[in-house]
């Protein structure tokens, strides 16, 4: 989940990153989604700083974050998730 701030947008950058490990590793096993924190209470914890956050969960549980727009260690962390 990509979470942003509406006054920070979401982060395009590594849009074309998830695209490429998407049709790589296919549709199945991984979905990609964006969430805007100042309308999510759950994410109020997420909110006020300029920098992309990444959360990343399996069963519905939260397994690991990611903060900034890092693509080779984003790239890292869903493999390794996988």
């Amino acid at each position: 989940v990509d979470a942003f701030q509406a006054w920070c947008g979401p982060c395009k950058t590594v849009v074309d990153l998830f695209r490429k490990i998407r049709n790589e590793v296919g549709s199945d096993f991984l979905h990609f989604a964006v969430a805007e924190v100042d309308s999510i209470d759950a994410l109020e914890e997420y909110r006020g700083k300029c920098e992309p956050v990444f959360l990343f969960y399996t069963g519905g549980e939260l397994v690991t974050v990611v903060r900034g727009a890092n693509a080779p260690l984003l790239q890292k962390t869903i493999l390794e998730q996988l």
